[in-house]
């Protein structure tokens, strides 16, 4: 099985460790990854945009003028898209832009996301973060040891108040439980950084 250095929070290595191969040694697969970002991606967009159509805005009901002898354009409501508070041509609507992906697909991605990174040196893994308060200083110190630049992914086992907290206010840093490990967020950071514990748990979910 292959390893991967251990560090403590002041960032020197102190053991070395063992990762499961089919999980952190897999074949890269740039097309899984690429079609799973891209789902992911689509799923978190809200969809939410909306617009009114000539049928849906307030007004309109009668002909603005007669049809002949005015001298002006023939209308026959000033709901037209062509008015001024009129509704939309071909305007947006709620929808979902969810892209369905298999989950062999999926999975093969997280692997080869996760593999990519074990293979760049950007997977650190430490015995504990052992962040006491919830300080932003003290998130950022423990980066600067581990030598993290460019933005990092901080995942543990369990929710740490103390280490979300100190790591919200930091530029180009996300902290997520092993368990919700995914392809997108692996790809927009730099560096995934991950406690003992949470390298297990992800073993365990993930793994086989």
């Amino acid at each position: 099985m292959p390893k991967i250095s251990l560090y403590n929070i002041d960032g020197k290595q102190v053991d070395e460790i063992e990762i499961q191969e089919s999980l952190f040694d897999a074949p890269s697969r740039q097309g899984a990854l690429y079609q799973t970002a891209v789902s992911q991606a689509a799923r978190r967009r809200q969809g939410t945009a909306s617009s009114k159509g000539r049928s849906e805005v307030r007004g309109g009901g009668g002909k603005p003028w007669p049809q002949k002898g005015t001298g002006r354009s023939r209308h026959g409501s000033t709901r037209s898209p062509i008015w001024v508070g009129g509704g939309a041509t071909f305007g947006p609507h709620p929808r979902d832009f969810g892209k369905k992906v298999p989950k062999k697909m999926r999975r093969a991605a997280l692997k080869s996301a996760l593999s990519d990174k074990v293979n760049e040196g950007k997977l650190i893994v430490v015995d504990d973060f052992a962040i006491d308060t919830p300080q932003t200083k003290k998130v950022a110190d423990l980066l600067n040891k581990l030598n993290v630049t460019g933005g990092a992914l901080i995942a543990s086992d369990q929710p740490d108040l103390n280490l979300i907290k100190g790591a919200r206010n930091l530029p180009r840093v996300k902290t997520i439980l092993a368990r919700q490990l995914n392809v997108l967020d692996i790809l927009t950071y730099n560096y995934l950084v991950m406690s003992k514990a949470a390298l297990q748990q992800a073993e365990e979910v993930f793994g086989g």
